[in-house]
């Protein structure tokens, strides 16, 4: 008899209900040393099996039975949309979609886009001074980093990849922090133990950057995880390119979230390139955007030009994952029009050209300054008079900045332990013996002192 239960339960509920007082008879015939089931049972058998073919009972998969062998191919589908707000001549396409962002909201958010890439460019020209050893630009990301930003609450938390500084300067983080962590002085919070862009900052509760591509997104979700079992009604933000989204961290982050129905948001900056491999290289279906419905995920794709849709966007994302604890999926489809690092050249795989076109014609900081002065709140007398403001106060904190100390060479040693473990003790004072042995090739006078 528990045989019999068993079958039942393997072919659903359904049948379970409709087929129990036949089963039943028919196991009472069996047991009594008949073969045969009677008529009423066959007839019922028979309607169970019809019911069946109009609804499958797999677990696992929502569809109907079809008598057609077709394939599911991927051009038969139209692309999926991409959200816009504004057109590129700053201009509201549909009033209802407007976020009625105040004058001093969109200040601000334009000063910051202005200040992250006047930042950009005096960092990346250092670095090709020779005067810090890295730097990676957002140029023509910023809409992606302020729009967001602009949207979520000051205490969800960030997990970035490397491309998300607009992300913490819209959060507070100054420009003096930047330039120290650049540098890796003493002033610098990782106390100068990270490679330059590698930002990190717990009071504003943006998650230290790695170098390894993909490894904050699992971390993402199972600190969503956290906040979920913590009742805090935040969520976590994951950002995230189409290059991370080919590793198989990406999968787990996605696969994990969506099961235990977490409350972050994965925002996708699809920027055209994965260092040197573009999108046509990267993948064949229709972009990062179509993977989220096969995960069970709430999906947009935006326009990551426009600071507006990006807002809107992650602003209704946010509603729908702490409201109801579902991951979302964000992919803001945008142009990197700087090279990947200092260490990349771009002209070796795509042309001037291209990048001139998205430089000139679909900025998103021209974009939000069309607006602006649409609105009549900007002219060319304010934006010559912001940008020099701006040029001068990255250049203080640029000059302060190198001016400091370097934290002493001891610091190698701190911050892994509680307590300095005996091993790691003999190794610190064998690199003092070494510095002191060599001076001429350890110039201690730019560090400061040890702690101890």
């Amino acid at each position: 008899m528990a045989a019999v239960r068993s079958v039942f339960r393997v072919r659903g509920l359904l049948q379970h209900c409709l087929y129990r007082n036949s089963a039943s008879f028919a196991v009472r015939n069996v047991h009594a040393g008949s073969n045969k089931i009677p008529r009423q049972g066959r007839q019922m058998s028979s309607q169970t099996l019809d019911l069946e073919e109009d609804k499958p009972q797999f677990p696992g998969s929502r569809s109907e039975f079809t008598k057609k062998l077709e394939f599911i191919t991927p051009d038969v589908y139209n692309g999926i949309p991409v959200y816009r707000v504004l057109d590129r001549q700053g201009k509201i396409i549909e009033a209802d979609q407007d976020p009625k962002l105040s004058k001093e909201a969109v200040y601000d958010m334009y000063h910051k886009m202005t200040l992250l890439n006047t930042m950009d460019r005096i960092l990346y020209e250092s670095q090709r001074q020779g005067r810090i050893s890295f730097y990676m630009t957002n140029y023509g990301e910023e809409a992606t980093h302020m729009g967001s930003a602009a949207a979520l609450n000051p205490g969800d938390i960030v997990f970035g990849q490397y491309r998300e500084a607009g992300v913490l300067m819209y959060r507070g983080f100054t420009l003096d922090q930047f330039m120290n962590q650049c540098y890796g002085n003493a002033e610098d919070a990782g106390r100068g133990r990270q490679m330059p862009v590698h930002y990190g900052s717990k009071d504003l509760n943006f998650v230290t950057i790695s170098s390894p591509l993909g490894t904050q997104m699992p971390q993402a979700s199972g600190a969503a995880y956290a906040l979920k079992r913590s009742g805090k009604r935040l969520c976590v933000i994951c950002y995230f390119g189409d290059g991370a989204a080919s590793e198989g961290d990406a999968h787990a982050a996605f696969n994990f979230a969506a099961t235990l129905e977490c409350p972050i948001i994965f925002f996708c900056r699809n920027n055209g390139y994965a260092i040197s491999t573009p999108t046509s290289e990267q993948y064949r279906g229709d972009g990062i955007a179509a993977r989220g419905p096969s995960y069970g995920m709430a999906t947009l794709r935006v326009d990551g030009n426009d600071a507006f849709a990006v807002y809107n966007a992650v602003k209704a994302a946010r509603e729908l994952a702490v409201n109801e604890n579902r991951p979302v999926l964000i992919e803001a489809m945008t142009y990197r029009i700087g090279h990947h690092s200092t260490s990349d050249d771009s002209t070796a795989y795509r042309s001037v050209d291209e990048v001139n076109y998205w430089d000139k014609q679909d900025h998103p900081i021209g974009r939000l300054r069309h607006y602006m002065v649409n609105q009549g709140w900007w002219d060319m007398e304010k934006e010559k008079a912001w940008m020099k403001q701006a040029r001068n106060e990255v250049m203080q904190a640029f000059q302060r900045a190198e001016k400091k100390k370097k934290p002493p060479p001891s610091e190698l040693f701190y911050d892994t332990y509680k307590e300095m473990p005996p091993h790691l003790q003999q190794q610190r004072e064998q690199m003092r013996t070494h510095v002191a042995q060599y001076p001429e090739n350890y110039p201690l006078d730019n560090f400061e002192k040890d702690r101890d």
